[in-house]
């Protein structure tokens, strides 16, 4: 289980170093400013971290089952 948080932490901070460099400012101000004005940029962003969590509980509950299976 160590080790798989350690792989966990990894991914997600390698995802959040790679999302951070996603696009330039200057090509995506015209998108940003309108998903803002509308508000539909912070449903996005909710739906984005509900998937993400959702994936990350999913690993969790599949690696506790692989590991009492090990055990028997």
């Amino acid at each position: 289980m160590n080790q798989f948080k350690r792989i966990a932490i990894a991914f997600l901070l390698g995802f959040m170093h790679l999302a951070a460099f996603a696009q330039d400012a200057s090509t995506s101000e015209a998108s940003n400013d309108l998903m803002r004005s509308n508000g539909k940029i912070f449903l996005v962003m909710t739906i984005v971290v509900v998937l993400i969590v959702g994936l990350l509980l999913y690993l969790i509950s599949i690696d506790r089952k692989i590991s009492k299976l090990e055990k028997k």
